[in-house]
């Protein structure tokens, strides 16, 4: 049912799974390496090219969204979480749920001698 992903960025624009504290950081400081980047080459730029720029703003959001949601999940919270003020930055310190959730088994293997059926985490057989 669930596929365990073992590289980091597997699937970085996709909304689907969950990712771990680590894997997250390093969306995080890359997020945040590459928007400073971004803005500084716009505001040297007289208006030629910095539309351009600004069209790069949106894979680098959607990057980032997903990224959000996925660890959003590893809490075994919605990904509508997310838009809530500084939840992004909160993301950084919780340890995820342990085992499987109904966003999928955990990222870093702990607890997976359960599964997850019908809202509740049942032991296996």
């Amino acid at each position: 049912m669930f596929v365990k992903n073992n590289h980091m960025f597997t699937a970085p624009f996709s909304f689907e799974g969950r990712i771990n504290r680590a894997e997250y950081g390093k969306s995080f400081g890359l997020y945040i390496v590459v928007a400073i980047i971004m803005n500084a080459i716009i505001a040297n730029m007289l208006s030629q090219g910095a539309l351009f720029l600004l069209l790069l703003y949106i894979p680098l959001v959607w990057f980032f969204l997903a990224q959000s949601v996925k660890r959003a999940h590893d809490l075994g919270n919605s990904g509508w979480y997310v838009l809530i003020p500084f939840y992004t930055i909160y993301l950084l310190f919780p340890l995820g749920q342990h085992g499987s959730n109904k966003y999928g088994p955990n990222p870093d293997g702990i607890g997976e001698d359960t599964y997850y059926s019908d809202n509740a985490p049942i032991d296996k057989v």
